[in-house]
C-alpha cells in the first residue's frame, strides 16, 4: 500500500548504523537485534563494536566463557539476552555449521530468538518475505489503520501480524522492515508525532481524522511493587570480601553480586541479611553499619537495595542457594561481572578508599 513511498523515504534517509552493511551479515543482524531489544540505538552502538573486536564471528562468541560473555554484556542490561546469546551462538556453530538458519521457521528454535526477531534476521539477511511486529511497528500500523482496539490485547496483536505480512511488499522485504521500524524512531515517535514530515501521512487514517496523539491504544499499566533489599559486604580477617554468582537462570543470572536477599513483612533488614547468607551460603556474620543505599528499577519491580558492611564469624561457604561464590580483594572487582546496583556498591567502596589514601 505505502512501500514505494516509504522504500523512497529510507533510502534518502536511512541513518548509518554499523550493523547495516550494503551485503547484510546474518551475525550481524542477529547480534544487533538482540542488543536492541529494550535498549537505546545510541546505547547499542559502542557494544556492537566491542562484541565484534572480540568476537568476530559466531563461532568465536561461542567457544568462549560465559563469564566473558556476561563482562563484555555488563551495563546493557537484561542479562537473559546474553546468557541466550551465548546459548545461540554454541547451537548455531553445532547444528548449522555456524551459518544462521535462514528460515523463520528454523531460526525460532533458537534460544531468545521470537518471531519479530526471527523475522527481522530473516528478512533483512535472507531476504525472506517475513514481517515483524516491534513497538515501533505497532505504533505505526496503530495510527495508518486508525486502531481504537487496545494493542496489548493478544487478538489485537494477532491482527497487527497479519495486517504488517498483508502490508509486504514483493522484493527489498529487509529494506523495508528496517524503513518501517525507523519511521516508528524517527517520524511516527509516541508524542508529537512529525506528521507533516511522514512520507506515508497520505496512507495515515489516524491522520485523516486527527486521532494520531490518541494511537496507539494501551491499558494503563498497574502499579509498580517495590522490595527492600539487603546485601552484605561480608570481610574475612584478611579483608578479602565475599561474593556469590546468581543461579545461571533467571532474573540477572550468572552475574556475580554482594549476598543476601529481599526484606520479609515484620522483619529488620539486619535480620533479613543474616538469614539470607545463612540460607544461600550458610555462614554467620556480625551485621554492623549501613554502608550505602542505592535505589534501582527493574522492568517490572524496583528495589531499595541497603548494603550493610559485616563481619564473618563461622561457616565455610556453600552453594545453597547460589552458583558458586569466591573471596576477592578489592582491586579484584573488575574480573567479575555485577548487576548495575551492586556496581554502584563497588563505586561507593572505591571513593571511601580513595578518600582514606
Amino acid at each position: 500500500m505505502f512501500a514505494v513511498q516509504l522504500l523512497t523515504w529510507y533510502d534518502a534517509q536511512a541513518t548509518d548504523l554499523p550493523w547495516r552493511m550494503p551485503t547484510p551479515n546474518a551475525y550481524h543482524t542477529w547480534l544487533s537485534e538482540i542488543m536492541l531489544q529494550q535498549t537505546q540505538i545510541e546505547t547499542v552502538k559502542p557494544y556492537f563494536a566491542r562484541f565484534l573486536a572480540v568476537f568476530p564471528t559466531v563461532e568465536q562468541l561461542a567457544a568462549a566463557p560465559l563469564d566473558q560473555v556476561l563482562k563484555l554484556w555488563e551495563g546493557l542490561g537484561y542479562y537473559s539476552r546474553a546468557r541466550n546469546l551465548h546459548k545461540t551462538a554454541q547451537r548455531v556453530t553445532e547444528q548449522f555449521g555456524g551459518r544462521f538458519p535462514d528460515t523463520v521457521e528454523d531460526l525460532l528454535t533458537l534460544p531468545g530468538i521470537g518471531r519479530y526477531t526471527a523475522g527481522a534476521i530473516a528478512s533483512i539477511a535472507y531476504g525472506v518475505r517475513a514481517p515483524v511486529l516491534d513497538g515501533n511497528v505497532i505504533r505505526v500500523l496503530a495510527r495508518v489503520l486508525d486502531l481504537s482496539e487496545d494493542v496489548t490485547l493478544p487478538k489485537t496483536q494477532q491482527f497487527l501480524w497479519e495486517q504488517a505480512d498483508a502490508f509486504l511488499p514483493a522484493d527489498r522485504v529487509g529494506d523495508y522492515n528496517q524503513a518501517l521500524m525507523e519511521l516508528g524512531q524517527t517520524i511516527c515517535k509516541p508524542r508529537q508525532p512529525l506528521c507533516k514530515t511522514c512520507p506515508i501521512q497520505a496512507h495515515c487514517l489516524a491522520f485523516a481524522h486527527g486521532t494520531q496523539d490518541e494511537r496507539p491504544v494501551k491499558s494503563k499499566k498497574a502499579p509498580t511493587p517495590h522490595y527492600n533489599v539487603a546485601a552484605g559486604i561480608v570481610r574475612d580477617s584478611h579483608q578479602r570480601i565475599l561474593i556469590a554468582q546468581r543461579p545461571l537462570e533467571g532474573l540477572l543470572g550468572g552475574l556475580w553480586e554482594f549476598p543476601g536477599g529481599k526484606q520479609e513483612p515484620d522483619e529488620s533488614l539486619p535480620d533479613c541479611l543474616a538469614r539470607e547468607l545463612h540460607e544461600e551460603l550458610a555462614i554467620a556474620v556480625e551485621v554492623g553499619p549501613l554502608f550505602t543505599v542505592v535505589k534501582h528499577a527493574f522492568t517490572h519491580f524496583k528495589i531499595t537495595l541497603h548494603a550493610f558492611e559485616c563481619r564473618y564469624l563461622d561457616g565455610e561457604p556453600q552453594k545453597l542457594g547460589v552458583h558458586d561464590w569466591a573471596w576477592i580483594t578489592e582491586d579484584e572487582f573488575d574480573r567479575y561481572s555485577f548487576g548495575k546496583a551492586d556496581r554502584e556498591v563497588i563505586q561507593a567502596l572505591r571513593q571511601r578508599g580513595q578518600m582514606l589514601l
